[in-house]
């Protein structure tokens, strides 16, 4: 009977939910400030890195908060039988892995394409370089965002807004390094700074000097992806070896159980 009530009652939150005579979202916002406390410090940058400034991540952070708190329901609602405090606090974990599934795979996306991120800075870099021998370091920046790969415009457009606002210190300059945590980032970052105090009779020098880190970056990174595919070579042949090893014993056993039976 119990077990037939609770089935009834998930059905009748689910069809008023569908109906909009309750309002889940204006549930959430009602209750920012604590869901507020789950959502992770670099949740934001993660859905910018995948999917660019396009997409709304408060929007999607109340999805995973909407997937978590139906999983809960549905967990209960299994559960109401036999509801024990430690079935209790076993739908809560289920329902907090659903929630944090969200942020896990934005997370691991953006591990799975740091080192693209690391290969697209040297590029990047060399075209803004081209760029500041006939604009100032801020305006080279600002000119750069259109052509600039889709991963780093978010970053670049704080950073030239900071600039446009005033800030003159080093810190938007380091914030983007650390938005960007890959390598030699924070000193690319670092020599920008210093290119755009630098006054303009030494512009050329530094800029050479700049120019010259660039392409050490650029040779890195050619030696980065022929390495990469010299150990995709070699894991393929391993498992091509591995395989026609595997399947040579496979065969002589076969064929001594063979002749054993005869």
């Amino acid at each position: 009977m119990m077990w037939e009530i609770a089935v009834i009652g998930v059905l009748l939150v689910v069809l008023l939910l569908a109906q909009g005579k309750i309002d889940g979202n204006k549930f959430i916002k009602d209750n920012e400030k604590i869901f507020k406390l789950l959502r992770e410090d670099d949740y934001d940058f993660l859905v910018e890195a995948k999917y660019g400034d396009g997409v709304d991540a408060n929007a999607l952070f109340e999805k995973r908060v909407k997937d978590g708190l139906l999983v809960l329901l549905l967990l209960v609602v299994i559960f109401i039988g036999n509801l024990s405090f430690l079935n209790l606090i076993v739908c809560f974990i289920i329902a907090y892995l659903v929630f944090k599934s969200g942020y896990s795979n934005l997370k691991s996306y953006y591990k799975k394409h740091l080192h693209e991120i690391n290969l697209l800075l040297p590029y990047y870099l060399k075209s803004l370089e081209i760029l500041i021998q006939h604009y100032t370091v801020p305006v080279a920046m600002a000119k750069s965002i259109d052509s600039a790969p889709e991963i780093f415009k978010p970053g670049l457009r704080r950073l030239v807004a900071r600039i446009e606002d005033g800030d003159s210190t080093v810190e938007p300059y380091m914030d983007f390094a650390k938005e960007y945590p890959v390598r030699d980032s924070m000193r690319m970052m670092r020599l920008l700074y210093r290119l755009s105090l630098g006054a303009q009779e030494n512009k050329q020098e530094q800029l050479l000097a700049f120019g010259r880190t660039v392409s050490s970056l650029q040779n890195k990174s050619r030696e980065y992806k022929y390495k990469e595919r010299l150990d995709n070579m070699e894991k393929r042949t391993m498992i091509m070896l591995a395989a026609t090893g595997g399947g040579i014993m496979g065969i002589m056993l076969f064929a001594m159980m063979m002749l054993m039976n005869f």
